[in-house]
């Protein structure tokens, strides 16, 4: 481990948290949120929907099974910081390429450890999602606290623009890693894949790799396009189904993302995730806002209320839908947060819609959430056959 160094974090309200600094050496404003998750913090680190902010990781030791190119989620960390209560020392798997901390050294991610991460957590679960500042340079207090007021906060903001790809792009089927993980070095499938395949075109609105691996593996050739794509751009790829990933920043702030949706909906069977779920509510028209702290984390509870079943999920987002207003844009809502009861899915009465607000791909469950893989293939071969 490299040489001790102060660090700090400074919360809008002007709580203040010193401790050892690690990663790299800058000086950082974000959204200060918690995640629950004992693992993948690898996969936390390069979500692109933690695009600005600054993730408190409630489990008390972090980095202890390193960092490998397999479980990247983007090409890079999209977190701005990175706090935990006690860095793992050592990386204690045969998988690890490097260090947690080498790892975060590397992309000028700045850390911060040894600080009490259960009152950090209790604080933003009381108070809410804050504006902080973290860093590991010499600044005073007084200057890390005044940093977290002035930053813009995340609210109206648009990230998509700044992690969406820059051009469209075929997902390559090819690729070992959109093969299941198998520690005896077998590739094992959750089913065998459909021999019909169903041409894809998949919005970047932040997306993960494993979403895309998923669909390829349930049978679609997935063409990736940007967000900024245009309808036209999507009618002259042809595809037999749309797809809306994930993604950082207020939905409400995307209107060009909602009106190129609302126009292609109505003749493609369409399937969101989380921030693709949310467009899909203000492509219906109707709206979404600001949850107080958020769900973040691998522990989940989401009942379907058709079904009656349970699922536990994987979660990233901090807005949610406004139920009163998706049963009034001809959609119903599907499932719910069995903690708070905010809406996890719905879909339209009509048309062949149908969207989650958690990640289906990261399998907490560890399968419980592959059938809406299933039902989105049947939806789209329903429809190429003339059925829906």
């Amino acid at each position: 481990m490299s040489q001790k160094r102060s660090g700090v974090l400074a919360l809008e309200d002007g709580s203040i948290f010193r401790g050892i600094g690690f990663g790299g050496a800058a000086t950082i404003s974000g959204e200060a949120v918690f995640n629950t998750s004992m693992t993948g913090y690898q996969e936390v680190l390069t979500d692109p929907s933690y695009f600005r902010q600054i993730v408190c990781m409630t489990a008390p030791m972090i980095g202890n099974y390193g960092v490998n190119e397999s479980d990247e989620e983007s090409d890079s960390p999209k977190v701005s910081g990175f706090i935990v209560h006690e860095l793992s020392p050592v990386s204690s798997s045969w998988r690890s390429q490097t260090s947690l901390e080498e790892y975060l050294t590397q992309h000028g991610i700045p850390g911060l450890q040894r600080i009490d991460t259960r009152t950090l957590t209790k604080k933003l679960r009381v108070s809410g999602a804050m504006k902080a500042c973290l860093s590991t340079e010499d600044i005073s207090d007084e200057e890390a606290i005044k940093r977290a007021r002035e930053w813009v906060g995340i609210v109206g903001a648009d990230y998509v623009k700044e992690v969406t790809c820059k051009e469209a792009y075929t997902w390559n089927a090819e690729d070992p890693s959109n093969l299941p993980y198998s520690p005896v070095g077998t590739t094992l499938f959750e089913k065998a894949r459909p021999e019909k395949i169903y041409r894809l075109a998949a919005f970047d609105l932040g997306a993960k790799y494993n979403i895309f691996r998923k669909l390829v593996r349930h049978g679609f050739e997935v063409r990736v396009f940007p967000a900024t794509a245009s309808p036209a751009e999507i009618r002259e790829f042809a595809p037999d189904g749309l797809f809306l990933s994930n993604g950082p920043g207020d939905p409400a702030a995307l209107d060009y993302v909602h009106d190129t949706v609302k126009d292609l909906m109505p003749d493609f069977p369409t399937f969101g995730i989380c921030l693709g779920h949310q467009v899909i509510t203000h492509a219906l028209g109707a709206g979404t806002f600001k949850l107080k702290f958020g769900h973040r984390g691998g522990n989940q509870p989401v009942k379907n209320i058709e079904t009656g079943r349970v699922s536990i999920t994987s979660q990233n987002h901090g807005f949610a839908s406004d139920p009163k207003q998706i049963e009034k844009c001809g959609a119903v809502v599907t499932e719910i947060n069995l903690n708070d009861n905010t809406v996890e899915g719905l879909r339209h009465k009509d048309l062949p819609i149908f969207s989650v607000q958690y990640h289906p791909e990261a399998a907490p469950g560890p399968n419980d959430a592959d059938p809406l893989f299933n039902d989105f293939y049947n939806q789209v071969d329903s429809r190429a056959k003339g059925k829906i």
